[in-house]
């Protein structure tokens, strides 16, 4: 199907994977969005960089820059991959329209000989690169762009703001699913972050095994469960909790979940339970020890005959406390700040750098930001059992031989982007979903610690 698009004063056609269709749960729904150039949210630098290239004549030369991270953050075994599909969405867009060219003249950014060459630019080189929902580590090399300097340097800033992002917080979702252990998350974080941030942030935690998100332009973009009930507000505005309580039934039914703590929580136990009956949803606990007020609810719950109701604990969780209360009888978890802060890391730390200049290998040699030339790709390795033993990173191109793989190992990178444009069929958001869910139960034992430890996977560069 075809959408017009309208943005930065020009209408364009385009030829979505999504269904267009009004309510479309598709992972990429296009058809009800307006595409806008990307082409600004970019460093100046970059620019900069570009006329002065295109006035030495170096812009043309082919190169290839590579996506890293030279360490997890303090903490993490391993990193997951999120905002692929965001990021390849973005270079598609990255377009100098009317708009974005006046603004870079008005600013005298750029002279106007690069005005008039980024009046034509696009991307047309190809990108490889981890599928989301892939693991990374120390070195693995998760995306690589081919292009010429001009066409390739521009992409830096855009690429590395949304993986670094999404990757940040699709990590840390991955850690608090981990320690739920199969109870039910939601992710609950908009309130606490940019109102753009908590959309992808919603998308990356989803990516991580969230069930489902509070955010309905995240469900209405990539398709993602949403949920939600009531806040204390509502519970305030009526004359009574009993009376609270009888509306969101009346419009919601039984099933659904009722805030029991705004007042006193056995009191608002046994008013939930005389409203709604023993077939009562659930309750939720928002503050307090939750540990201790979720066996109390349990207890209390059971006593009066409500055993099918589910207990929902929220209010300041992270992957350390919902993994305190795996032995309580807790059903499902809300994860608001935390999440979309990445938990401590708010950032994936990875870098942008080139690494071949036509056909030959460059690389940064200071001595605390040291990288490897050439372009790279890497091999998974594992056992017969499935346990994942390392990351073989390797060289690739005329001369190179790649490492010999073994019946179970796998190389890691996919084509993403070819002549500028996303190869077809690539994994859906459900795909890289249950991607991840596979790479976490292939990592050894020790790698699903919350502690801090050594990365999940040695990083092994063959041939160094």
């Amino acid at each position: 199907m075809f959408a017009r698009w309208r943005g930065s004063g020009v209408d364009r056609t385009c030829k979505s994977r999504a269904t267009c269709a009004e309510g479309s749960r598709a992972p990429r729904n296009l058809c009800s969005m307006t595409a806008t150039s990307t082409a600004l949210r970019t460093d100046h630098y970059e620019l900069t960089m570009l006329a002065s290239a295109l006035r030495d004549g170096t812009a043309e030369r082919d190169c290839v820059f590579e996506v890293f991270s030279r360490r997890l953050p303090e903490g993490r075994r391993y990193g997951v991959v999120a905002g692929v599909d965001r990021a390849l969405e973005a270079i598609e867009n990255f377009r100098f329209d009317g708009g974005e060219l006046d603004q870079l003249a008005a600013a005298g950014v750029v002279d106007r000989e690069t005005l008039a060459w980024l009046r034509d630019y696009r991307f047309r080189g190809d990108v490889d690169g981890y599928p989301e929902g892939e693991l990374y580590f120390p070195g693995s090399p998760l995306l690589t762009v081919r292009g010429t300097f001009a066409e390739a340097v521009l992409l830096e800033t855009v690429v590395l703001s949304i993986l670094n992002h999404d990757s940040a917080i699709a990590s840390a979702a991955a850690r608090m699913v981990s320690a739920a252990n199969g109870r039910r998350i939601i992710e609950m974080g908009s309130r606490r972050t940019h109102e753009e941030s908590a959309v992808s942030a919603a998308r990356a935690a989803y990516l991580a095994g969230f069930t489902a998100t509070s955010n309905l332009e995240a469900g209405r973009r990539y398709g993602i469960p949403t949920a939600g009930t009531s806040a204390h507000s509502f519970t305030l505005l009526h004359d009574s909790e009993r009376a609270a309580f009888e509306s969101q039934i009346a419009a919601l039914g039984a099933d659904t979940t009722l805030l029991v703590d705004t007042y006193d929580i056995s009191r608002g136990i046994d008013t939930a339970v005389q409203v709604a009956g023993t077939g009562l949803g659930s309750v939720r606990i928002d503050s307090g020890d939750v540990g201790v007020l979720a066996r109390q609810a349990r207890e209390q719950l059971d006593s009066l005959g409500a055993t099918g109701t589910r207990i929902v604990v929220s209010g300041d969780l992270d992957e350390y406390a919902i993994a305190s209360l795996r032995a309580e009888p807790v059903d499902g978890y809300g994860v608001g700040t935390s999440l979309v802060t990445g938990s401590g890391a708010p950032t994936a730390g990875m870098v942008y750098k080139l690494t071949e200049v036509q056909g030959r290998p460059v690389a940064k040699r200071s001595s605390n930001k040291v990288s490897r030339g050439g372009s790279k790709s890497a091999l998974r390795r594992h056992k017969d059992t499935g346990t994942a033993l390392e990351e073989v990173v390797h060289r690739t191109g005329p001369g190179f031989e790649p490492p010999k793989a073994g019946p179970h190992d796998r190389e890691v990178p996919i084509p993403l982007m070819r002549g500028g444009r996303r190869v077809e069929d690539l994994p859906t958001l459900e795909d890289n979903r249950e991607r991840l869910r596979h790479a976490l139960v292939s990592l050894p034992w020790e790698g699903l610690k919350l502690s801090h430890g050594e990365p999940a996977l040695p990083t092994v560069f063959h041939g160094d």
